[in-house]
C-alpha cells in the first residue's frame, strides 16, 4: 500500500484520512493551520518548500503566566503602554517558508505592526498593540502554526541565557574516538601477522566500528542535517560534499569488516570528523573575539550631558550610572532606561517600533532607551546602566538599514555553490576513472576530493576581514553600523560635506553680539532656549551665558533648518535665521549670525566667526583626483568666495540648502548612477544621510544619535576620512587575495587527491589547515592596514 504523506508536516498519515481539497492531513491540528492560512491568503507557504510545517502541540492553560504583569515586564524588551516589543525563541526555524510565515504574522493578526526572523539565532522579534493583544495571544497563535516559542523564565530571572557547549562534547568524543581508533589500527598498520591475526583482528575492528559510531550519529550529525536541508531546498551547500564523503566512508569500512574484505577507513573517518570540528571551534573562536571587542562602547562614543550639583558635564554613555540625572536635549536619542522628572516629553519611539506618532510623558513616567524627545529638553534619572545588547540591537536592527546589498557576501555564495558542484563533479569524474583503472584506489580518490576542496576557506575570508576591519576602524574612531558599510565605502566615488559643525567647528569660533541689549530676564529665557537645542551653533551661543539662571521652558518648538520659537509666561522668543526671525533676507556675509527677537520686536543678532577644522585643505586636495567632492550649506553665499580659494577649483558649492534640498542633492547624484557619501552633523543632515549610500554622522563629543547614518566620525580624525576609505578599498583587496590563495590550496589538493596520492586523514588535516591560514593571512594584512591607519 502506498504511503500517504501529510500535506502539511509530511508526516505519514493513517487510513483515518483527513481531506480538504484533495489535501491529506495527519491530523486536525495540520488540518486547522492549514485552513488559518487558506483564510488568510498565505497557502502560498507551501510554494518554498514542500511540507514545512510542523504539527501543533495542545497547551491549553501553558502560557496562562503571559497574563501576570510582573513576569511580562520581564519578558517584553519595550513597552510604553501602547507598543509592545518581544524576542522570542522558536526552534522549529528552518527554512525559507518558516521565514516568510513569521515575518508575515501582521496577515494573521492585524494587531501586529512588524515581526523580523534573526534565522541564525532562531529568534522572532514582534512589535505589537498591547491594548488591542497580548504576548499570549501571540504565543497561541504562533502555537497554532506550528511554531511554538520556547521560554525560559529561569533565563530571564537570571538575566543570562544558556551556554551552547555541543560543539565542546562533539569536538572531545571525535578526538577521543579518533585517538582510539588510530591506536587500534597499529597492528594493521605495522601489517603484524600470527597471534594477531588468528585471535584479536575482529575484536580490534569491532571496537574501532563501535568507535565510529558517536562520530557518525553525533558529533557529524549537523553536516548530515545541514546538506540534507540544503538538497531539500534545492541548494547545494558547502555541508554536501562532506556528508556524502563521511557517509561514503562510514559504509564502505563496515562493508569491509563484515565481509572480513579489510580493516576499512575508520581512522580517516573519525580524523576527518575529527579535524572539521577542530576547524569549526577555531572559526567560533575567532567570530566570538571579534564580537567582544565590537561592543556598544564602540558603537556608542558620543556623550551625553550628566546633570551634577555643580555643573552639566558631557561624559560617554557607557560611564552612565543607575541614580544619575541626564538631560535630554530636542532631537537627542535617550540612551538609557529612566524616569522622566520634568520637562515637556514628546517622545519619538520610531527608532525602537517603526511607529512615527509621539508619545507624550509626566513626570514620573518611564522613559525608554531608543526614544528621541521632539518637544525642547527634559531631564530623567537613570533606572539602568546602558544596555550593551539592547542598544547594539536598536543600532544593527534591519528596520532602519538601508536596502544595502552586500556584492562580496553574494559572490561567496555563489563561489561557494559553484565550487560545489565542481568539485561533485571531479569526484565522481576521477572515481569513476579509478574504478577502471585501479578500483582499490577508487574509494580513497572520491573523499579525499570531496574533502580537501571543501570551499570553506573561501566561505570565511570575506567575514573575518571586514569583522576585523571593523574593530580597527573602531579603534581608530570610526564606528560602522555593519560589515556592509565597508564593502559600501569602498565603491565611493562622490563625496558630499556639509559646512556648518562638519567643515566648521563650534569650539573655535569667536562670537560678537550686535543689537539692543538684553535684560537678565531676556538672556535668561534666551540661555534656557539654547539649552534644548542640539546645533551646534546653539551649543556654542548657549556655553557663553555660564552666570545666567535657568528658567522652565514648556512650550519649545525648533524648525530644522530654520530656527527655534518658545514661549514662556507672556513672553515669546524666536531666534534664527533672518528669513525666519525678522522675515528679511540679509546680505551676504562672511560670517554667520544668529538673530533673535522677543515678542515680534527685533533685538539683534549674534555673529559667529567660522573657524574651519585643521586639515580641511589637505583633505581635499588628497580627495580630488579619486572622487568628486561637494559642499552643501544651509547658510548663505558669504563663504563662498572663502571656499573657492581654499578648496579643489572642481569642489561643487552650493548655499542656501534646505535640509530637503541637501536630500534632492544626493538623490540627482545617484541618478547620474554616482555612489554617494554623506558627511554631515547628524541634525540637518538627516534626510541627506538617509538617501546617501554611505551616511557618515561627524561627532563633536555630543549626544546625536542619528537612526540615518551608517557611521559615525570622531571629529578629531574627519582629517583621516580619506585614509579610511583607502583602507576599505584595502579590505577588499585582501578578500580578493583570499579567494586567489583559496583556489591556489583548492587546485594543488586537488591534482594530488584525483591522481590517488592522497589519503582522506591527511585531507581531512590539511582542510581545516587551509582555513586557518585564510583566517591568518587576512588577520595579519587587515592588521597592517590598521597600523597604517595610525
Amino acid at each position: 500500500m502506498n504511503t500517504t504523506h501529510c500535506y502539511h508536516c509530511g508526516d505519514s498519515c493513517t487510513n483515518d484520512r483527513i481531506k480538504i481539497e484533495e489535501k491529506v492531513f495527519c491530523c486536525n491540528g495540520c488540518k486547522t493551520v492549514y485552513e488559518i492560512f487558506s483564510e488568510n491568503d498565505l497557502t502560498c507557504y507551501y510554494d518554498f518548500q514542500e511540507n514545512p510545517g510542523a504539527i501543533p502541540t495542545e497547551i491549553q492553560g501553558k502560557y496562562d503566566f503571559l497574563e501576570k504583569e510582573a513576569i511580562l515586564e520581564k519578558l517584553v524588551d519595550f513597552n510604553d503602554g501602547q507598543t509592545q516589543i518581544a524576542t522570542l525563541y522558536i526552534p522549529h526555524i528552518h527554512c525559507s517558508s518558516c521565514i516568510w510565515v513569521l515575518e508575515n504574522l501582521h496577515k494573521l493578526n492585524s494587531k501586529v505592526s512588524l515581526s523580523q526572523v534573526d534565522f541564525p539565532k532562531k529568534t522572532v522579534r514582534i512589535t505589537y498593540n498591547s491594548t488591542k493583544t497580548s504576548l499570549k495571544e501571540i504565543v497561541l497563535l504562533l502555537n497554532a502554526i506550528g511554531y511554538e516559542p520556547y521560554i525560559s523564565l529561569e533565563d530571564y530571572e537570571t538575566g543570562t541565557k544558556k551556554v551552547d557547549r555541543s560543539l565542546l562534547y562533539k569536538l572531545g568524543i571525535a578526538g577521543f574516538a579518533f585517538g582510539n581508533v588510530m591506536f587500534l589500527s597499529f597492528p594493521e598498520y605495522f601489517e603484524v601477522d600470527g597471534f594477531w591475526i588468528e585471535e584479536y583482528k575482529n575484536v580490534f575492528r569491532g571496537l574501532m566500528f563501535f568507535f565510529s559510531l558517536p562520530v557518525v550519529f553525533y558529533a557529524a550529525n549537523d553536516y548530515f542535517i545541514a546538506a540534507y536541508k540544503g538538497v531539500r531546498s534545492k541548494i547545494l551547500n558547502i555541508d554536501v560534499p562532506i556528508a556524502l564523503g563521511i557517509a561514503v566512508l562510514f559504509l564502505r569500512s563496515t562493508v569491509e569488516i563484515v565481509f572480513d574484505l579489510g580493516t576499512g577507513f575508520f581512522d580517516s573517518l573519525t580524523g576527518l570528523v575529527f579535524f572539521l570540528l577542530l576547524g569549526k571551534f577555531f572559526q567560533q573562536k575567532t567570530y566570538n573575539f571579534l564580537s567582544f571587542e565590537r561592543d556598544y562602547k564602540s558603537y556608542f562614543p558620543i556623550a551625553v550631558t550628566r546633570i551634577t550639583a555643580e555643573q552639566e558635564e558631557n561624559v560617554q554613555i557607557y560611564e552612565v550610572e543607575k541614580g544619575d540625572r541626564l538631560l535630554i536635549r530636542n532631537q537627542e536619542l535617550i540612551p538609557v532606561d529612566g524616569i522622566l522628572i520634568n520637562g515637556n516629553a514628546q517622545i519619538d519611539y520610531s527608532f525602537v517600533t517603526g511607529e512615527a506618532e509621539p508619545v507624550a510623558k509626566k513626570s514620573g513616567d518611564k522613559l525608554f532607551a531608543g526614544g528621541k524627545q521632539l518637544s525642547g529638553v527634559l531631564e530623567m534619572d537613570v533606572l539602568a546602566s546602558v544596555s550593551q545588547s539592547y542598544l547594539t540591537q536598536l543600532w544593527s536592527n534591519d528596520v532602519f538599514q538601508k536596502d544595502h546589498k552586500s556584492n562580496f557576501k553574494t559572490i561567496t555564495d555563489t563561489i561557494s555553490k559553484n565550487f560545489t558542484i565542481a568539485v561533485l563533479s571531479i569526484a565522481f569524474i576521477a572515481t569513476a576513472f579509478w574504478l577502471y583503472v585501479d578500483a582499490s584506489k577508487a574509494l580513497n580518490v572520491f573523499t579525499a576530493v570531496l574533502i580537501i576542496a571543501c570551499p570553506c576557506a573561501i566561505a570565511l575570508a570575506a567575514p573575518f576581514t571586514l569583522g576585523n576591519m571593523l574593530r580597527i576602524f573602531g579603534k581608530q574612531k570610526f564606528y560602522l553600523k555593519n560589515a556592509t558599510v565597508i564593502e559600501q565605502l569602498a565603491k565611493i566615488d562622490t563625496l558630499i560635506f556639509d559646512k556648518t559643525g562638519t567643515l566648521t567647528t563650534h569650539k573655535e569660533n569667536t562670537i560678537s553680539y550686535d543689537g539692543v541689549p538684553l535684560n537678565p530676564q531676556e538672556k535668561s529665557i534666551l540661555k534656557s532656549s539654547l539649552r534644548a537645542s542640539n546645533h551646534p551653533l546653539s551649543r556654542t551661543l548657549y556655553n557663553t551665558f555660564k552666570e545666567v539662571e535657568i528658567v522652565d521652558i514648556v512650550h519649545y518648538k525648533e524648525v530644522v533648518g530654520k530656527g527655534i520659537e518658545v514661549a514662556y509666561k507672556k513672553i515669546n522668543l524666536k531666534l534664527g535665521a533672518a528669513s525666519y526671525v525678522k522675515n528679511s533676507v540679509e546680505k551676504a556675509s562672511l560670517d554667520t549670525a544668529v538673530h533673535i527677537s522677543f515678542n515680534k520686536v527685533y533685538k539683534g543678532k549674534f555673529t559667529f566667526k567660522n573657524s574651519y577644522r585643521n586639515g580641511v585643505q589637505a583633505l581635499f586636495n588628497t580627495l580630488k583626483n579619486d572622487y568628486n567632492l561637494a559642499v552643501v550649506s544651509g547658510d548663505n553665499e558669504g563663504e563662498k568666495k572663502y571656499l573657492q580659494e581654499n578648496l579643489p577649483k572642481e569642489t561643487m558649492l552650493l548655499f542656501n540648502q534646505k535640509p530637503e534640498d541637501k536630500l534632492h542633492v544626493v538623490a540627482k547624484l545617484q541618478e547620474a548612477n554616482k555612489k554617494v557619501a554623506m558627511i554631515g552633523d547628524g541634525l540637518n543632515d538627516a534626510g541627506a544621510l538617509a538617501q546617501s549610500d554611505v551616511g557618515i554622522a561627524l561627532s563633536e563629543n555630543i549626544n546625536v544619535f542619528s537612526p540615518a547614518c551608517d557611521a559615525i566620525l570622531d571629529a578629531s580624525k574627519f582629517n583621516k576620512l580619506g585614509i579610511y576609505i583607502k583602507a576599505s578599498k584595502k579590505a577588499i583587496s585582501i578578500i580578493k587575495y583570499s579567494f586567489i590563495l583559496s583556489l591556489c590550496y583548492n587546485s594543488i589538493g586537488l591534482y594530488f587527491a584525483t591522481t590517488g596520492q592522497l589519503k582522506p586523514v591527511i585531507a581531512a588535516i590539511l582542510m581545516p589547515l587551509s582555513s586557518i591560514s585564510i583566517v591568518v593571512f587576512t588577520t595579519i594584512a587587515t592588521n597592517l592596514v590598521g597600523k597604517k591607519l595610525k
